[in-house]
């Protein structure tokens, strides 16, 4: 119970990485702010399953580019747990594939703002809160490389998170640790809408781990960064990728 006591935000936390994150720090004794934007049943499952495990959570709807539910958000949390030790920004996504001669200038701020601008927000907002403790941040693995075809604002958004958590790193240090995860190919929803089901079994064929990840394996390496046990580690950017990158 290397979190007892402890207070944790997750973003986009109704489902997939966000839920098995929550979860993860709950065993081991962290209680949970949920925050979802759409998805309010998944999110009452993820406050049920931290619940079964003897933490409280609460799960607080809101839009993550809207300074105002960011607010209400923080709020919320503080006012149920006192403060704020750990925050995870894994909300996010792809949207659609564009390339880059049919995009919008709309699409484009879309993604660069789910991505992007909700972190800074979530960051600004919780720094009052968050005077020691962690930040991991959910980037992924095509801000090293550019991403599939039509994801240039997503892998350009996701490489800003990486430069963010280094920047962040410098700034929050000593007390403050900023992380992140760099993701491939996990299960999960983005894949199941955004991936075709030919290029998973190539991954799967072509990965050393020969598998896709689950989101439990990045749960488990969210945990270990928000845990002491990584206490010499910030400003990192973590491949978990089943080997299919090395940085």
């Amino acid at each position: 119970m290397k979190l007892a006591g402890k207070t944790a935000i997750v973003t986009g936390g109704g489902r997939d990485i966000g839920r098995a994150v929550a979860v993860k720090l709950a065993s081991e004794g962290a209680n949970v702010a949920v925050n979802y934007f759409a998805s309010s049943a998944g999110a009452e499952e993820t406050v049920a399953q931290v619940a079964a495990l003897g933490r409280k959570a609460i799960a607080i709807q809101g839009d993550l580019n809207n300074p105002a539910d960011v607010e209400r958000l923080i709020a919320a949390t503080v006012s149920k747990f006192g403060g704020i030790d750990v925050l995870v920004n894994n909300a996010g996504g792809l949207v659609a594939r564009k390339t880059i001669a049919e995009m919008s200038l709309e699409h484009w701020r879309e993604v660069m703002d789910l991505n992007l601008t909700s972190t800074f927000l979530m960051v600004k907002a919780c720094l009052p809160h968050l005077t020691s403790g962690t930040i991991v941040n959910i980037a992924s693995q095509a801000g090293r490389d550019g991403g599939g075809p039509g994801a240039i604002p997503y892998a350009t958004s996701k490489g800003a998170v990486m430069t963010m958590t280094r920047g962040l790193a410098k700034e929050l240090g000593p007390a403050i640790r900023v992380n992140a995860l760099c993701p491939g190919m996990i299960d999960t929803d983005f894949h199941n809408i955004h991936t075709p089901d030919a290029a998973r079994k190539g991954f799967e064929a072509a990965a050393p781990v020969k598998r896709q990840g689950v989101p439990e394996d990045a749960a488990n390496l969210v945990l270990c960064l928000a845990r002491d046990d990584s206490a010499f580690i910030t400003g990192a950017n973590i491949d978990i990728n089943g080997g299919m990158l090395f940085s």
